[in-house]
């Protein structure tokens, strides 16, 4: 919370500076898109990272490297060295190491407490912030007016000293890791592949996108409210913005309670409910006594949302992933949230702030009823814990983890009255084995032998085909249950482990892929 406040701090710090640097009102816009563009291009990278390094480490280094950049912003805005550029490209600095640091982070909350405390975890995170956001920026206009916009940066740099000291003493138990560490190329192309073929965190995502582009209006356009339908200045703008922030605060506390009475789904629902509701009375409403609780009852809605939303993908995620599909997340929430606060300041523009905060109570209802065609998945139902029964099976041919690429094909037996029961559950094999790394995955009945149908799929190297196992959760194993009990009696899988080999040269010594010289040159060979 500290942290944050000195975040808030440092924002209102920029904000102001830009407006004595430059008189264009794009400029002093671009400050914000500073801030959300690094979260928007490197979150991604940031997960990867998250997940292949020791989070901890990841964290010191993000929050050391921001203090570097704040001391040195509030020593260029203290002798006068900044231009507008010069400012814009220190605030993007800065939020390259909150991108770097906030995957991390996140994840890291799994890692801190027992699973069954995760969603409480993340809501108080969550009430945090919104603390921190309802007096910080209202303290960082003080500290301004006292002490420059450079007293401003230099409280954002101290803010991280404790955060730091937290980080240096906790040492978190490290799991021995078997298997070399990921290339970050490698990993990122895991990580979308992992979401992209995980029905429930695809829902996750399409909904926390819906969901940001319609709730960003209120905090967006909440300068143009206090200015225009309240006819206020600053000090009616920082009480409305406090409402929010208390609001939100109250959601986190609620959140609970909620959780132990409503689904996933219902949570939501109430989130968007308190949102339409607060939208629509805030763009209505000419008065303090109606616009202050509205507002409390928005931020009530917004932290229920987004805590939930994060918690569903953390809960619907193995560990191994965990800080790619929260990047993911961010990305797309965040992405959500830029496009309603353009989308709906342009309305603003055009056609007034009510008009604008109606439409966007508007779409946050649409986005409620998406859910009944798409609801969100009751988070912590699958056990995604590792399977952990697959061992490096011993080969006749010697093969090392360059070795590729690696053909698997697997046996199955099926009665014909079981053939649809089969498909079924093949279907579900299909998605599993693509999503943790599996290529060119195909399923063959034998001409010959219509009960005989081969399962086969590619992997680039032994090492990919080890981790492609290793990735296998105790959720998977009802998927293999189901197409054993589907075997003829007596007839378990048998798999098949392939090295493809070329052909048309008697060498073996130059073979691609990092192979064993002297490996055989003649059909593919099988290591049972």
């Amino acid at each position: 919370m500290s942290s944050n406040f000195g975040g808030l701090v440092q924002a209102v710090g920029a904000s102001w500076l830009m407006t004595t640097l430059s008189e264009s009102p794009q400029e002093v816009a671009l400050v914000q898109a500073s801030t959300a563009l690094p979260i928007m291009l490197f979150s991604l990278m940031a997960g990867a990272i998250a997940d292949n390094l020791d989070r901890r480490i990841v964290m010191l280094c993000a929050q050391f490297y921001m203090v570097a950049v704040s001391l040195l912003l509030a020593l260029f805005a203290f002798n006068d060295w900044l231009s507008p550029w010069g400012l814009l490209g220190f605030t993007f600095a800065i939020a390259c190491g909150t991108a770097l640091n906030n995957p991390a982070w996140q994840a890291s909350v799994g890692d801190m407490v027992p699973r069954a405390a995760l969603p409480g975890a993340v809501a108080l995170n969550s009430m945090g912030f919104n603390m921190a956001r309802s007096v910080g920026p209202a303290i960082g206009g003080a500290i301004v007016a006292v002490a420059g916009a450079a007293g401003a940066f230099l409280t954002n740099a101290l803010s991280y000293i404790g955060l730091i000291v937290v980080l240096l003493r906790w040492h978190p138990e490290q799991k021995p890791r078997d298997l070399p560490r990921e290339r970050i190329d490698t990993a990122m192309a895991a990580g979308l592949r992992y979401v992209a073929m995980s029905p429930n965190l695809c829902i996750v995502l399409l909904r926390g996108c819906l969901f940001g582009a319609a709730a960003a209006a209120i905090p967006a356009l909440m300068p143009v409210v206090a200015r225009d339908l309240i006819t206020g200045g600053p000090l009616t703008y920082g009480i409305l913005l406090g409402a929010f922030g208390i609001g939100a605060v109250g959601g986190a506390l609620a959140s609970g309670r909620l959780r132990a009475r409503l689904s996933t789904e219902n949570i939501v629902r109430v989130a968007s409910v308190a949102l339409v509701l607060g939208g629509i009375v805030t763009g209505l409403s000419r008065s303090m006594m109606f616009s202050v609780p509205a507002l409390m009852l928005a931020g009530s809605g917004w932290v229920l949302a987004l805590s939930t939303f994060n918690v569903t993908v953390q809960l619907s995620t193995p560990r191994w992933v965990v800080g790619r599909a929260l990047s993911l997340y961010q990305m797309a929430t965040f992405g959500g949230m830029a496009a309603g606060a353009w989308g709906f300041g342009s309305v603003a523009e055009s056609h007034g702030v009510t008009t604008a905060l109606l439409a966007a109570a508007a779409l946050q209802a649409a986005g409620g009823l998406v859910g009944l065609i798409l609801p969100l998945p009751r988070y912590g139902d699958e056990d995604l814990e590792p399977l952990d029964s697959f061992r490096e099976p011993e080969t006749v041919v010697p093969v090392h983890a360059r070795s590729g690429p690696i053909v698997i094909t697997i046996d199955h037996r099926v009665a014909e009255a079981n053939i649809p029961a089969f498909l079924v559950v093949m279907n579900e094999r299909r998605r599993i084995c693509r999503r943790d790394g599996a290529h060119r995955w195909t399923l063959l009945r034998d001409l010959g032998e219509p009960d005989l149908w081969v399962e086969r799929y590619h992997v680039a190297t032994w090492l990919e085909y080890v981790r492609d196992r290793q990735r296998r959760t105790r959720a998977d194993r009802e998927n293999s249950d189901r197409i054993r009990a589907l075997h003829i009696d007596g007839h378990a899988p048998r798999v098949h482990r392939m090295i493809e080999r070329p052909v048309g040269s008697a060498s073996s010594d130059h073979l691609p892929g990092g192979r064993e010289a002297g490996d055989p040159m003649t059909d593919p060979t099988r290591a049972n």
